[in-house]
């Protein structure tokens, strides 16, 4: 049974909301501050670093769906064609989930603040009840047993 709250944010605006909040809690908490904000080059190439590993796992998502034909479109997983299991799924049934959650572990290091991490649990909190979560009830109804033993082999996130 479908909730009012599930697939009506999309999963970007969540992450931009987890990344404003992050960037709320490094200016509310300066005790927690680890180092300046953009600071040193290796704050810059660290989380530069990550925001890259973390769009390209996403995008090596988003490929494999585009190849096998089938919608990435969030709010509406009911229009899936087909369970995706090669490359990257292989590893992560939510690589686009988890590739904006790298992305923003690189805001929080750019950030420079402890505190900023907690929007990291946060967004995966958010993630797996707006989002996840509805769509594997979905899929389940949809491709029953193929996608039941795809979720027994492949771990939600990683």
């Amino acid at each position: 049974m479908r909730r009012w709250y599930e697939h009506r944010i999309p999963p970007p605006v969540i992450d931009l909301a987890c990344a404003a909040v992050m960037a709320w809690l490094a200016g509310a908490v300066p005790a927690a501050r680890l180092w300046p904000a953009g600071g040193a080059w290796w704050v810059w190439a660290l989380a530069l670093g990550l925001a890259l590993i973390g769009a390209l796992v996403a995008l090596a998502g988003l490929l494999e769906f585009r190849r096998a034909r089938t919608t990435f479109n969030p709010l509406a997983p009911q229009r899936a064609r087909t369970v995706v299991t090669r490359g990257v799924y292989r590893w992560t049934r939510n690589p686009m989930y988890l590739g904006m959650l790298v992305v923003l572990a690189g805001w929080a290091v750019w950030l420079g603040s402890a505190a900023a991490l907690l929007g990291l649990p946060l967004s995966v909190l958010l993630l797996n009840r707006l989002q996840i979560g509805p769509e594997e009830r979905i899929l389940r109804e949809r491709f029953g047993q193929d996608y039941i033993d795809y979720q027994a082999r492949v771990r939600r996130w990683l």
